[in-house]
């Protein structure tokens, strides 16, 4: 049976050139800073992103925690999104283990926190408060369904922070599905960031990894923070070959994802139940809606499942599709048919 994967651009498998690259990667120990696999694709990353240095790190989720714990020390807060990566799906990490407390406020449809929300929830110097330290935006907002926070709203934001002494972390797990959407380089979206995490192992395909950008000073905090948190690595440049491959072959793809994601909810939106906003099908990620009395999200998933077409519930009535390498045209034309048959009237 045919099998089409559309639960996350996770799930993508290594390409051949990825392959070759980590058979024949020169190591070193990277603890010792001695890989020169990885020292290029820290230096690559940070020469994309209009940053000093880069660090790579296992994944987004370490990348958002160690920058958070460089940023900000035990009692200090960060102004961030009710529908934020970090505040949902990281086991709340940066209370746990840098007791840096949430200042949460509410996400708009398109991704962005209102600035007046955040100008207003930035602390006044009073004992009774925590200190504000940091703001923190995701681009693109996955929760939001992977729409980009453009330029101006970026800058605007960087202006803020500067104006009041803060600092501006981007959660760029996809920054360069926003870049390639807006046709914009990507070190324009974080011009005004102290740091960003990126990740290679979503839309860009590499096995493992993402990597932290900002300056020099705050990269060697940040490797101090990877340490403790146990994610000191050794002769890396094995995976860290895959990321570099990641940065030079599929970044451009990436407009091919979001096409076929286009293709996907034209196809599925006018089917009776679904209630699917196209605009907001900015990226490779489509949120939809079902409303059925005879069927339930979770209910669809199975039944798709069984047709071979696999994706989430994410809460609610709401699920989740999303498009990435090794997903193609035929594929796309394939789930439209099974959601036809499916939800037929």
């Amino acid at each position: 049976m045919r099998t089409v994967d559309l639960r996350s651009d996770t799930v993508t498998q290594p390409t051949p050139a990825m392959r070759e690259a980590m058979a024949n990667a020169v190591v070193g120990d990277d603890v010792m800073g001695e890989d020169p696999t990885v020292r290029r694709l820290e230096e690559m990353s940070a020469e994309r992103l209009g940053k000093e240095a880069g660090l790579f790190v296992v994944s987004g989720t370490m990348g958002n925690l160690v920058s958070l714990l460089a940023h900000c020390g035990r009692g200090d807060e960060v102004i961030l999104g009710d529908a934020a990566h970090t505040y949902i799906y990281e086991q709340g990490g940066i209370a746990a283990l840098g007791s840096i407390h949430p200042r949460v406020l509410p996400n708009q449809p398109d991704g962005t926190l209102d600035l007046a929300d955040i100008e207003a929830a930035i602390r006044p110097d009073n004992i009774h408060f925590p200190r504000t330290r940091l703001i923190a935006v995701e681009n693109t907002h996955n929760r939001k369904g992977g729409v980009v926070l453009p330029p101006g709203y970026m800058a605007a934001v960087g202006a803020l922070a500067k104006r009041h002494g803060l600092r501006l972390h981007v959660d760029g797990a996809r920054l360069f599905n926003a870049a390639v959407a807006l046709g914009v380089p990507a070190a324009e979206l974080v011009r005004d960031a102290d740091s960003v995490t990126f990740c290679l192992s979503k839309g860009l395909s590499a096995p493992v990894g993402a990597v932290v950008c900002g300056s020099d000073e705050f990269i060697q905090e940040v490797r101090r923070a990877r340490k403790v948190v146990g994610g000191g690595m050794r002769q890396a440049g094995v995976i860290a070959a895959a990321g570099i491959v990641a940065l030079e072959q599929m970044v451009d793809r990436l407009a091919e994802d979001h096409a076929n994601a286009r293709r996907l909810a034209a196809g599925i939106a006018p089917l009776p139940g679904i209630d699917l906003d196209l605009a907001s099908v900015q990226t490779d990620i489509i949120i939809f809606s079902l409303h059925r009395p005879d069927m339930t999200p979770e209910q669809l998933v199975e039944t798709m499942g069984r047709r071979g077409v696999l994706f989430f519930p994410i809460g609610g009535d709401r699920l989740r599709l999303v498009t990435h390498y090794g997903v193609d045209e035929s594929d796309v034309d394939y789930t439209v048919a099974q959601f036809c048959e499916v939800l037929a009237a």
